[in-house]
């Protein structure tokens, strides 16, 4: 059975449908072009009006701002709005197209090269909290390294031992060397600094004559450097800062408590003993049970490992 006619085809009304909804909508479109100017400048008349101003004051000083933000922080707008854009793509692309915009890089050179970021970065360069930092990091580097040096030293302790000791408190050569390696750094350190400011005030009174003299003078200051360094860090707290830095401690062999002025002395001139003959001082702690090189026997003292706090151990 055939529809009947005036039903028409299916394409019949849609055609016809449009046809009249785009006769419609024409004149509108026209209307919007031609307004468009007319209606942007009475918009913005509308906007810089005083009254309007008043209007959005009064809104903006009143509770609706927090209560908006409230809710928009409540529902989690700002976030599903962020995921949305996320799933599909939309935010990489509008990070991909703002980064990639030379607005954008013109306006990180303004911010960076003005002086606003400039006094904001060195407040927070020059503040405690990065310096705290730094010197937190800076120690604990300087510990793992100690560490590190103490550890293998005391395993070249063991091995460099001829003759094994009961115990394990007395010290070796290998640490006593890197100790004696640093407080040989320390005195030339001091000695050159006395030296040039004796040089400085020489110049100063014209030099001092004849030449042997100064040489001597320069030798006798190198000595008193050497015997009291050695002398007063042993006898004040037991240990110089090289000894310390390898936790190592001087003690009397048969008594407790420190060393005396005389006894360290005594032991200063026995490490220099040792030295001279090309170290040859220190062969017999390669046999003796006490690890006890030249300095120790002329002194009757022995080094042991110490802890932290720069005690005896053991």
């Amino acid at each position: 059975m055939e529809p009947p006619a005036d039903e028409g085809t299916p394409d019949g009304p849609s055609t016809v449908g449009d046809a009249i909804g785009g006769a419609t909508v024409f004149p509108a479109r026209v209307a919007a072009r031609v307004l468009r100017g007319p209606l942007e400048t009475a918009v913005e008349d509308l906007l810089s009006a005083p009254e309007v101003g008043r209007i959005l004051d009064r809104a903006l000083s009143g509770p609706l701002p927090e209560e908006l933000a409230l809710s928009l922080a409540r529902h989690q707008v700002v976030e599903r709005v962020l995921r949305k854009l996320a799933a599909n793509g939309e935010l990489d692309r509008l990070l991909d197209a703002a980064l990639a915009s030379p607005r954008t890089f013109a306006l990180l050179d303004r911010v960076l090269a003005s002086d606003e970021t400039r006094e904001v970065l060195e407040r927070v360069v020059a503040g405690p909290e990065v310096r705290a930092a730094l010197t937190a990091q800076s120690v604990d580097f300087a510990d793992q390294v100690a560490g590190g040096v103490r550890h293998a030293a005391t395993g070249f302790d063991r091995r460099l031992a001829l003759r094994p000791s009961k115990t394990a408190q007395f010290a070796g050569l290998a640490s006593r060397g890197v100790a004696l390696v640093v407080d040989a750094l320390a005195i030339v350190t001091a000695s050159v600094a006395i030296g040039a400011a004796a040089g400085l005030v020489g110049s100063l009174v014209g030099g001092v004559h004849p030449q042997w003299l100064a040489q001597s003078l320069l030798s006798l200051a190198a000595v008193g450097i050497f015997l009291g360094y050695f002398s007063l860090f042993w006898s004040t707290v037991g240990q110089t800062p090289g000894m310390r830095l390898m936790h190592l401690y001087v003690v009397p062999q048969r008594t407790a408590g420190q060393l005396t002025l005389w006894r360290a002395l005594v032991r200063t001139v026995g490490l220099a003993l040792a030295i001279i003959p090309c170290f040859l001082g220190f062969v017999p702690a390669l046999f003796d049970r006490r690890r006890r090189a030249l300095p120790d026997y002329l002194a009757g003292t022995v080094v042991v490992y110490g802890d932290h706090d720069g005690r005896a151990a053991g």
